[in-house]
Order: C-alpha cells, then structure tokens, then sequence
C-alpha cells in the first residue's frame, strides 16, 4: 500500500497505516462484531458503516501521537510486527491477548514458542508483518519546518476528532448499548488492547516497587501418627491443558482412561479451574487465595502450599516437564528436566512425560522414611503440537493431527490427536500407581491428579487457551481431578473411602480446593488451613 506513493506527509502516512490495521489486524474484531449484529432484530446499516469508519479516525488520532521524525518509523514498525502476531492468534484461534495472555506469553521458553511456529504463522508475519514493516522503512516521509508540522498535525487531530464527534452525535446510543451488550469487543481491538495489557503487566512485574514478601503457615506441625509406622507418600500430578470432556471418567464416549480403568481412582466431578493459562492458573491453585480474589503480585510476594508443607517437615519435591512452576516452587527441591538428558524421551524441544517416571524411580529409591510429597509437572495436552505429546507406540486413535497449524485438520483428527494425549496422561497416571503400589511396604500412599485449565478445540470457532475468564468456554475451564488412595492411607489416616466416592460424585469443586486438601491429606495442622476447602475433611474419621 505505501509502495505506491514515492513520498507521503505525516498525515497521509499516519491515515494509511490507521486504514492497515483496520482493515487488516481488525479483521477478528469486526467477526465478533458481525456475531453480534446477527442477534439484532433491527439494524441501522448506516450505523454499521460507521464503525470502520470510527476505528480510523480514533487510531489515526492515536497514531498522530507517535509520529515524531525519530520514533515514527522504529515506532510503528515495531507495533506492525507485534500486531502481525497478535491478528494471527486472533484470526486462527480466537485467542484474545489479555493480561493474562501476555503474563503468559513473557513467561513462554523459547521451546513453547516455537510450538506455534508453522507455516500459517510463517506467511502472515510475512505478507501482514515483515512486508509492511519494510514498506514503512523504504517510504519516505516528509517533514515540514517544526511549526508548520505542529499545526498541521494538530488539525489533523482535530479532524479526526470532529469525525468521532460527528459518528458520536448521530449513533451515540447505539455505540453504547452495543458496547455494553458486548463488552467482549474491546478486547479484540488491535493494537490498543495488547499493548494497554502489556503496559500493565511490565509495571506491575517490573516497574512496581516490590511487595514485602509473606511467610505464611511458619506455625505448620505434621500431626501424622501411623499406627504401622510408615509415613505418608503423596504423589501429586499438575496436568497441562487437560480438558474433563475428553475424559472417559466424565461421560466420554472413547476409551480415553483405560489405563486406569481397574485401579480404583476416585473422580471428582464438576471441577474448574483458576484461570485459563499456566501462569495464572498454576501460582493460583497453591496460593492461599482462591480464583475470586487471586492476584498475582500478591502470590509471587508470599508462601504457597508447598511452602507451608516445606514449614511443617514435609520433605516436598518437584519435578517439572512443562514450562517451569512459575515461583510456585522456588523456595523448595525442584528439577525442570533437561530437554537433552535422555534421547530416547527427548528431542532437545521436549520430552515425553515418561521422562517424569524415571526421575519418580529415582526420588522413590532414595526416599527418606518420612512424609514426602513428590510433584510431577507434565506436559500433558499442551497445543498445538499435540501429536508430539505422546510416542509412536500411543498413538491409539487414528487419523491424528500431525501438524501445529490445527485449524487446518478436520475436527475428527484435531480430536483424535488431543485424545491421543488424554490417553498417553492416564497411562502416565497408570505408571504412577503401580508404583505407589509397589511402595506399599514402606509408605502409605497416594496420588493426586488435576488440570492446570482446559482447552478449546474450534468450539465456536476458538482453539487453544487462554481466554478472559469471564467469557472463557466451559471446554478452557472445566478440568479433571482424580485420586488414587492405598488402602493402608485411608486406614492409617481415618479417611472413609466409600463417604469420599459419595462426595466426589456431588461435584463443585475448584482449584481453591487444592491449598486446603493438600495440608489435610498431609495431616498439616497451622492456622492458615481452612477445613471448609479441605475436600477430604468430610470424609475424615
């Protein structure tokens, strides 16, 4: 588009750029719009034009403010690149680049990201970022004598106010009522919204004068007293991405448990998440805060559940295969594996969850003969690689999605590569049964397993994760918890096995269940625990 002028004013090139990005970046924003205009019975068509026409000017007024002769080009070659990305996931996915979102893409590694680079990806940042971007680098802008370039931009401004006003006077209830009746459309506004929440997330990491940090549960005892002397062994398992729906265990039609079919687990029905990212729902589920009142800064500047296990003698490890524990687990024994350390689980850009179970094998045999709780961090389902979360000899329903650019399969083989992974999970679970089991003579023991958050699979349009919580789906939300429980841990510990399938089948439960039931399990007594939450608590003699 700039190519065709040999040499554009400021004005004309903020104009153009302002037109690119709306008709372009604003793309996904004007689908949601259409959405909701299809659920209007009476629609002004006039209206309707109006708004491209509003966006223009309002970011060509916001884009005047950046057009100084230094920052101009840096400044919006830069923005183009970012937008390019943020479109991408909006137009493919339906992902919206929230706090949360962006929280969660600072605190991507370099091997998750390049999970999203395929070849979509690849010829958008081309054709929508790196050709613009090198269009805005090659047209020549010229400038006029500091004064006479003031004034000029200034009417520009003023031009492009009186065309807002002018929209405003003649639709301003019509903007008003649409926009509280979809509140969701801010959201999707490129570049205005990633940029406002990534603003706010670096100031409130970054820029933001660190909280005092809280030490909390310093008054934790291990009241454990077996009968039989042994102590207690907790396996808990932090799933990734895993959604209830796709479970056989919660009414699904495929046989994707059948590892653990014959195992006894327990399953807990009607469980949501935190958030619907890692780096929300991760820190949220150990912190002392529940979903409604979580906040981030908060959790990063005070103890988590592993920390108050930690105070209370616990020996407490944490093993992570995903992306990190993000703080979760810095104050206690943690190994992220090696993406290199064993070729025959690992491709040097991720490993199979098999490699958890070797480093399980190891913590077992060096045990001490204490109460231990032990964290496995998988990779679980993480997207939108699926197919390679799960080996060869795993891949049980076919055909599969084997590609990253899943909004190009067919629902049925996105579908079966995501089962793939529940499947290849639950055999994980399996695994770490039968090896509880064969510690029985020196532990009683037990295994948790739960979700960080769920996932989208082209519901409604939407892939992936991540969304507002507000208007998240049921499928980014709803996660699956399962217990396995050794008979000589429910003995020894007074829990009543048959009460607890009766509970756990009533459902209601949610992350801000896991703090409390984790000190209960462990017989952890300190005045931060809160028995109301402890989902076992009912169920203890």
């Amino acid at each position: 588009m700039l190519a065709r002028f040999k040499t554009l004013s400021v004005n004309q090139f903020t104009f153009i750029i302002a037109l690119y990005f709306v008709c372009i970046f604003n793309i996904p924003l004007f689908g949601i719009i259409k959405k909701g205009l299809e659920k209007q019975t009476d629609v002004d068509p006039i209206f309707i034009a109006t708004m491209p026409l509003f966006l223009t000017f309002a970011l060509s007024f916001v884009f005047s403010l950046f057009t100084t002769k230094y920052l101009l080009k840096p400044f919006f070659i830069m923005l183009t690149l970012l937008s390019s990305s943020v479109f991408f996931a909006a137009y493919e996915y339906n992902v919206v680049f929230d706090y949360g979102m962006i929280e969660n893409t600072f605190q991507t590694n370099p091997a998750e990201a390049l999970m999203y680079v395929n070849f979509a990806s690849i010829m958008n940042m081309l054709l929508t970022g790196i050709l613009p971007a090198y269009l805005i680098y090659k047209v020549d802008i010229q400038y006029k004598p500091f004064l006479k370039e003031l004034l000029h931009k200034v009417l520009f401004m003023l031009t492009m106010l009186a065309g807002l006003g002018v929209i405003a006077f003649f639709y301003f209830q019509d903007y008003a009522s649409f926009g509280r009746n979809h509140d969701e459309l801010k959201r999707y506004v490129v570049p205005t919204y990633f940029i406002g929440a990534a603003s706010k997330y670096i100031n409130v990491r970054y820029l933001q004068t660190p909280m005092q940090y809280e030490q909390l549960g310093l008054d934790a005892k291990n009241v454990s007293a077996n009968p039989n002397g042994k102590p207690n062994l907790l396996i808990l398992v932090v799933g990734e991405t895993a959604r209830s729906m796709n479970h056989q265990y919660y009414g699904y039609d495929k046989p994707t448990n059948a590892h653990t079919q014959d195992q006894g687990l327990t399953v807990f029905k009607d469980t949501s998440s935190c958030g619907t990212a890692t780096a929300v729902s991760l820190p949220c589920m150990f912190s002392r805060m529940g979903r409604e009142d979580y906040d981030a800064r908060r959790a990063y500047a005070q103890d988590t559940a592993v920390d108050v296990l930690d105070h209370a003698g616990i020996k407490v490890q944490w093993f992570d295969n995903d992306s990190g524990c993000k703080g979760v687990c810095d104050q206690v024994e943690n190994i992220t594996i090696n993406l290199k350390s064993d070729p025959k689980l690992c491709s040097g850009e991720y490993c199979f969850d098999q490699v958890l179970l070797n480093k399980l094998d190891e913590a077992l045999a060096n045990a001490e003969r204490k109460d231990t709780v032990i964290v496995l961090h998988i990779i679980g389902s993480h997207g939108p690689t699926y197919f390679l979360r799960y080996p060869p000899e795993h891949r049980k329903f076919t055909p599969d999605c084997q590609r990253s650019d899943i909004q190009n399969c067919s629902a049925t083989e996105l579908m079966n590569t995501y089962d793939n992974t529940i499947l290849y999970t639950d055999y994980i679970i399996s695994e770490v049964v039968k090896k509880l089991q064969n510690q029985q003579d020196k532990f009683d023991s037990a295994m948790l397993y739960l979700s960080d958050h769920g996932e989208s699979l082209g519901e409604k349009g939407m892939y992936l994760h991540g969304a507002p919580y507000r208007i998240a789906p049921v499928e980014q939300t709803s996660i699956p918890m399962l217990a396995w429980i050794s008979k000589d841990f429910s003995q020894d510990n007074h829990l009543d096995m048959a009460c607890l399938a009766q509970h756990a089948a009533k459902g209601g439960f949610s992350h801000d269940n896991l703090f409390d039931s984790l000190l209960g399990l462990m017989n952890v007594k300190t005045a931060v625990y809160k028995p109301e939450l402890d989902i076992f608590a009912r169920c203890r003699g």
